[in-house]
């Protein structure tokens, strides 16, 4: 089968494959209210700065599509939707557009309909600086996610089997690089103990993409008419526990949260805890299919309101404040960081 049909049949896929049975653990975060934040509306910030861009809120379209002609309004209508919402987006995997120049404006209507946003390449993490640089430029981008998907591979009929050099590869690439990397998994999760052996090889931005949302697993049984009922439900790490679990490690990078955010208390969620950036892939996709872009547009505009309103509701006029207010860790989660040795007590309290 070919990478291009490949790609058209992961959009098909991940539009029906919606019955997640693992929640990505927002459900165990529960916001400290403020009675009296002494607050205007008016007066609530979720601008900031990334990449040496400005976006208007710290939410991201996440990668999702390229590669086939089929799928090129996808991102030129995620695109069009960013550069109206002030956002930022990445393009799904080039590898597509690396291997046949014919399917490249798949990935290049991204910029040509968002010129002055932020837009990220993306690419496996295993591929060869010279073609990261060469998908960098494709697009005109302002960072490159090396996507880390090893169950996917796994699951995947077609897919690769052997990983090794990942890391080795990683580094090269960000020695080389002149925009910033983020490494990012693909709805597994990133560990603690990964994510600071990405660190050291001098990457600081990831993205843990935690389990709770897009399942890659049941994607590809599903394209291989395989039951995947069962298989591998007890490996990955929920956005949530991945998310804390790397920002225990108290290092300074920025640290991105995708993996099953609907955009509801979730995203505020996702920034109290210290989250960079939140990014939804398959949510975003799901709207702009039923709803067109006019209605993935006011879902954008909704998701920006109810995170101002979240902030007014918690005391936090900026996103640096919101950083600081408390969050209280209950459920599941608790109990798997706690299992796992993070203090969770330190953010039930507010913070400096």
């Amino acid at each position: 089968m070919s990478r291009q049909h490949r790609k058209k049949e992961h959009i098909e896929f991940a539009l029906n494959t919606t019955d997640y049975s693992v929640k990505n653990g927002f459900s165990d975060i529960y916001l400290v209210y403020e009675a009296l934040p002494d607050l205007n509306l008016e007066q609530i910030d979720t601008s900031l700065e990334f990449l040496g861009k400005r976006l208007k809120a710290p939410l991201l379209i996440n990668a999702m599509t390229g590669g086939h002609p089929e799928v090129e309004y996808i991102n030129k209508s995620l695109a069009r939707v960013a550069a109206r919402a002030g956002i930022g987006m990445a393009v799904g995997s080039q590898t597509a557009g690396l291997e046949d120049p014919g399917v490249r404006n798949t990935y290049k209507i991204a910029r040509e309909e968002n010129p002055e946003g932020i837009i990220l390449a993306n690419v496996n993490a295993l591929t060869p600086p010279a073609l990261v640089k060469e998908a960098i430029n494709m697009i005109g981008a302002d960072g490159v996610q090396l996507h880390l998907n090893v169950a996917q591979e796994l699951a995947m009929t077609e897919g690769d089997r052997n990983f090794r050099g990942v890391l080795t590869n990683i580094e090269k690439v960000v020695t080389l690089s002149k925009v910033p990397v983020i490494v990012k998994e693909v709805g597994f999760g990133l560990s603690r103990e990964t994510a600071k052996r990405i660190y050291d090889v001098g990457v600081r931005y990831i993205d843990v993409s935690g389990k709770g949302g897009t399942d890659f697993i049941k994607i590809e049984f599903a394209r291989s008419s395989q039951d995947c009922l069962g298989k591998f439900q007890n490996i990955g790490i929920s956005t949530a526990a991945s998310l804390i679990e790397t920002l225990s490690l108290d290092l300074p990078f920025s640290v991105l949260a995708s993996g099953g955010f609907t955009g509801e208390s979730d995203v505020t969620c996702a920034l109290v805890l210290g989250s960079k950036l939140v990014g939804m892939a398959g949510h975003f996709l799901r709207v702009l299919h039923n709803s067109s872009e006019k209605g993935l547009n006011d879902r954008v505009d909704r998701i920006i309101e109810d995170l101002r309103r979240s902030m007014l509701m918690v005391g936090a006029a900026s996103l640096e404040e919101l950083s600081k207010k408390p969050v209280v860790i209950t459920g599941i989660t608790a109990e798997w960081l706690l299992r796992r040795g993070v203090d969770i007590n330190k953010y039930s309290q507010f913070r400096e």
